[in-house]
């Protein structure tokens, strides 16, 4: 099992990525808004405000992103799951598409698909 992040850069792109997600099988992820440190400074120096969900609330201009956290079942999947995030947001390698990193993981519980629970193994 790994643990994939994938922060996306553009928000609009969050329903194409879960779907492209879900067709290869992902069956939940946790999505999380947050900012990074270039756009924190840059908020910082004209004072808006740090994070997007502050920006729904305070009704800001200033943009976020979100990043996802999900656990899959090995190595094949994160690398479907990267085809088919760059299918929707172009190649990861291009500035302002998006960060994506997995790592592998030796305990898992508590998830809803039992197939990804390592309890009692």
């Amino acid at each position: 099992m790994h643990m994939l992040m994938f922060v996306l850069d553009d928000p609009n792109h969050l329903d194409p990525v879960l779907d492209a997600w879900e067709a290869v099988g992902v069956s939940g992820v946790t999505i999380v808004e947050s900012t990074g440190m270039a756009r924190h400074k840059r908020a910082n120096m004209v004072g808006s405000p740090l994070m997007a969900g502050f920006n729904r609330l305070m009704q800001s201009d200033q943009e976020g992103h979100y990043t996802l956290f999900t656990i899959v079942k090995g190595e094949q999947v994160v690398r479907e799951c990267i085809r088919a995030a760059e299918k929707v947001v172009g190649n990861l390698k291009t500035p302002n598409s998006g960060v994506m990193a997995a790592w592998p993981l030796t305990i898992v519980k508590g998830v809803p698909d039992p197939s990804l629970d390592t309890e009692g193994e």
